[in-house]
């Protein structure tokens, strides 16, 4: 029987080599959006479970040399892909019942979260996506009742440790569990365990439990000892760093994966920025799962000043639900609806000597960030994040009256606020002006204890006003049923960052509508900011929630920091330096 070429397995370079003739190269290249329209003779195909399923209809119909051994291989990754779609399919329709975690679990979980720790344990990995307070955790806490995933290992944020270990004793309280106390090794073998049970050290923890930092220390000494690892809040994984300098962080995150045979990733929010970061997250859950970084760019994203953007969110969040890698379930879906959320933009005024005094040196830095031509990009780069800080902290501190104002008015009406800021120097305004409210403080300053102590504060009504930054708080429990309000006085770049924000008191608990208060200045960074999350959310809300409903696609332009530059040279009626385009 004719053939047409030849395919060849690389097992070592986990690829596929194709040789084939220029007509039957035509038809590849149509299938396969990965490979170089201009590439001839030879081409290279990730070995993902996917292009196995595509190779094998491709070979189908253009018959090529294949070694038995290869042959078997690609059955076999095909198999997998038709099955673990096929489950997901199953369990989420109802048509296939998940394992019932029920009769090992303390207090019962809820069946779609007994469904999300099946697909992990059948299917070996997820993310998932669900939105915040639908309980991720106790998803996770499922999986820990199969031996096959003990000892487990739990990642999460630094003032997130005490709180895992608390669900998981309401939860599975024969589980022993332990938290790493320090970033250097010590030996786990005197915790106390089901290790002898298992066949390892018999006081291995079942459950150890670290934050992201001290992951680096414990990456070489945990990789051959745990099973099963759980990414919590796996956002934190979005970022790798430059080629040559990957961040110490997120090798360790990939090397204890590559170890284990389940591996899940928790967060409503995967990725903060544009969609590229997916991949970052994917390749430590799921390694070639999307392909080569390479194919993924290629196949699914288009780049915006050297950010990769997904040019269809609609269509990859569809192939991320179809292929099983990802699940993602809305309080609809679940029937966990909760009261009303609001979102109410409130425009404030800002006092403008405080933007005043940093206008001359921010105007130079403009100045840098819109020079044309190559040179002097490293001057570029660091103007553009000097530009970013100051002016968001100098529009910051500009409203910072205006803020503590409106959160007065709140909680001389009766009411609890949480308030968001992100400049220490905008805090301890925040201090000051509400200082006979009593504020507590959940910033980057505080201590684990001091946070701690802060959240119980206003929890128990002592403190009616928690300030909080932006990013310190995401997966914090407990403050639902206890305040409906928040108030953003600073804004962050990413929306993702915002409904972790909300999250920390719209969930599972709350009986009261909620209210999200963004307050946004007519002057200094705040337009520009606010402009800009209206493109971040598009991707957000594209890939999760695939059916639902884009919000218009801003063009990006040069950056986001160059459209600030320019905004901020215009309000100020100086003159932008010649030939500079800024997308508006």
């Amino acid at each position: 029987m004719k053939t047409y070429g030849t395919l060849q397995l690389e097992h070592e370079k986990h690829r596929w080599r194709l040789e084939c003739e220029p007509h039957v190269m035509l038809r590849l290249k149509r299938l396969f959006a990965s490979v170089g329209k201009r590439s001839h003779g030879v081409v290279y195909v990730a070995d993902t479970e996917e292009n196995a399923r595509d190779l094998e209809w491709f070979i189908d119909r253009y018959r090529l040399e294949v070694s038995p051994r290869a042959s078997a291989h690609l059955v076999k990754q095909s198999l997998m892909h038709r099955e673990r779609a096929s489950l997901v399919d199953a369990l989420i329709a109802g048509r296939m019942p998940p394992t019932d975690f029920n009769r090992v679990l303390a207090l019962p979980a809820r069946g779609y979260q007994q469904v999300a720790g099946d697909i992990v344990l059948r299917g070996g990995s997820l993310l998932l996506a669900d939105e915040v307070g639908l309980g991720k955790t106790l998803s996770a806490i499922c999986t820990f009742t199969d031996t096959r995933t003990l000892p487990a290992l739990v990642v999460t944020l630094t003032h997130l440790p005490k709180q895992w270990a608390n669900e998981i004793a309401k939860f599975a309280p024969s589980l022993r569990v332990h938290i790493l106390k320090k970033g250097t090794p010590y030996d786990l073998t005197r915790i106390g365990g089901r290790g002898k049970q298992l066949g390892l050290s018999a006081g291995t923890p079942d459950v150890i439990i670290t934050n992201y930092h001290k992951l680096t220390g414990w990456a070489e000494t945990l990789a051959p000892v745990v099973r099963s690892v759980v990414f919590d809040e796996c956002q934190e994984l979005r970022r790798r760093g430059a080629p040559g300098e990957r961040s110490q962080k997120y090798q360790a995150a990939e090397h204890v994966a590559r170890y284990t045979q389940f591996r899940m990733g928790l967060s409503a929010t995967p990725f903060y920025n544009y969609g590229g970061e997916i991949w970052n997250v994917m390749n430590v859950l799921r390694p070639d799962g999307l392909g080569t970084e390479t194919e993924f760019h290629t196949e699914w994203c288009v780049s915006a000043a050297d950010k990769p953007r997904i040019s269809d969110p609609h269509a990859f969040g569809t192939f991320m639900r179809e292929a099983g890698m990802m699940i993602r379930r809305t309080r609809k879906d679940v029937g966990r609806e909760l009261p009303p959320l609001s979102k109410v933009p409130h425009h404030v005024e800002a006092d403008p000597e405080a933007i005043e005094k940093i206008a001359g040196s921010a105007s130079e830095l403009a100045r840098i960030i819109l020079r044309q031509g190559e040179s002097h990009r490293g001057e570029k780069f660091h103007a553009s994040e000097e530009l970013s800080n100051k002016l968001r902290q100098a529009t910051g501190i500009a409203k910072a009256p205006y803020v503590a104002e409106f959160v007065r008015l709140l909680v001389e009406s009766g009411e609890k606020v949480v308030l968001y800021g992100w400049h220490h120097e905008v805090y301890r305004l925040w201090g000051e002006l509400l200082r006979d409210l009593a504020p507590a403080f959940f910033t980057g300053v505080q201590s684990i204890s001091e946070k701690d102590k802060s959240k119980q504060a206003f929890v128990a009504g002592e403190s009616r006003v928690l300030i909080m930054s932006l990013r310190a708080g995401a997966g914090l429990d407990g403050l639902q049923g206890k305040c409906r309000n928040v108030v953003f006085g600073e804004l962050d770049w990413s929306p993702g960052v915002h409904e972790q924000c909300i999250g920390r008191v719209y969930r599972d608990g709350q009986i009261d509508p909620v209210v999200a208060y963004f307050l946004v200045a007519e002057s200094g960074s705040d337009p520009i900011v606010a402009d800009v999350l209206g493109l971040k959310k598009s991707q957000i809300d594209g890939v999760l929630e695939p059916t639902g409903a884009l919000v218009e696609h801003l063009d990006q332009g040069d950056g986001n920091v160059k459209r600030l530059a320019a905004a901020f040279l215009l309000q100020r009626g100086l003159s932008l330096p010649a030939q500079t385009a800024v997308a508006s």
